[in-house]
């Protein structure tokens, strides 16, 4: 009896968490839609299963692809194990369209913060993609930056109005023309950005910030102005590039993909003449989940989160394409 109970319990937990009421004589294959409230649920929902490290209280559907840091694991493994607390850094975006909810906060592994981006796919009220990237205060100091990541900026969590809201295709090529931008970058743009785009990258602003980085010059300017000087022509290939969210009323495109350094270029110049070095002098590659605001028809922020992982290391999930 007391198995029947416990079994009996975590049904209505995860009932309770997909959201699976429904009309009666509806059968699974006629669940509605999930909305923005039903995907920011299941995201609320995995991030307290998570805390608790404990799956079971989740919605799986019968085949999940689970990744953490581009590395596929079994559902449990990986953070599930480490994680116990999580901050009220909260930015999410929703596409209901395709299922698809993303968050970027932070997160604590035995009292220790590190910056999580996670995405989610929910098909018929289950989980059944879960893509993680978690860095973590050993890899590529100064990130992640913890004590600047404390609360979303106004801009990434306000509603772009009806007016200014860029279709969708629009919105998949100004993010990628941002990547384009940085590939072998030589000043020329293939994207386009707001006066006053800034750029967060793993809590820390890379953008309008000498403070933070008295002796990185290029970090006095503003998005557009930094790529305009040349700064990141070491960023030989932006590779497998994905965007499997389009937030429209957010005007939110999370992009999935890796930077590859050869590590070949060490002395260049800015497209002004100013002298300047490769960060990269061995190969190199990040794995990164990114997010575009876009507003009117440009880029108006940027917020990534990055981990290293080995050089052109393969991409566990399929692009659109192959699918």
């Amino acid at each position: 009896m007391r198995t029947i109970a416990a079994a009996l319990a975590l049904a209505v937990v995860a009932s309770h968490a997909a959201g699976t009421a429904r009309e009666p004589g509806m059968n699974s294959n006629q669940l509605p839609r999930c909305d923005r409230a039903c995907l920011y649920g299941f995201a609320d929902q995995y991030l307290a299963a998570l805390v608790k490290k404990d799956p079971s209280r989740l919605p799986w559907a019968d085949h999940v692809v689970f990744t953490e840091n581009s590395v596929q694991l079994a559902v449990g493994d990986g953070a599930w194990n480490t994680v116990d607390g999580k901050r009220d850094y909260d930015l999410k975006m929703a596409d209901p369209s395709g299922g698809q909810v993303a968050w970027f906060g932070v997160i604590e592994e035995h009292g220790v913060p590190a910056i999580m981006a996670l995405r989610l796919k929910i098909v018929n009220r289950r989980i059944a993609e879960v893509e993680s990237i978690i860095t973590r205060k050993v890899e590529n100091s100064p990130f992640p930056s913890i004590d600047t990541y404390v609360t979303p900026r106004p801009l990434m969590l306000a509603d772009v109005p009806p007016a200014q809201r860029t279709p969708r295709a629009r919105m998949i090529s100004l993010a990628d023309g941002y990547f384009d931008t940085l590939q072998l970058n030589d000043g020329k743009l293939f994207t386009q950005f707001t006066d006053n785009c800034d750029r967060v990258e793993n809590g820390l602003q890379t953008t309008h910030n000498v403070k933070a980085f008295p002796n990185y010059p290029i970090a006095a300017f503003g998005c557009r102005e930094q790529f305009e000087k040349g700064q990141y022509k070491y960023d030989d290939r932006l590779r497998h590039r994905r965007f499997p969210l389009v937030d429209e009323e957010k005007g939110l495109v999370l992009a999935g993909g890796f930077i590859d350094h050869k590590g070949k270029l060490v002395d260049f110049t800015w497209t002004d003449g100013t002298p300047a070095k490769s960060l990269y002098h061995s190969p190199h590659s990040y794995a990164l989940l990114e997010a575009f605001k876009i507003v009117d028809g440009r880029i108006a922020g940027v917020e990534a989160v990055f981990v290293d992982v080995p050089y052109h290391m393969p991409s566990p999930w399929p692009l659109e394409e192959e699918q």
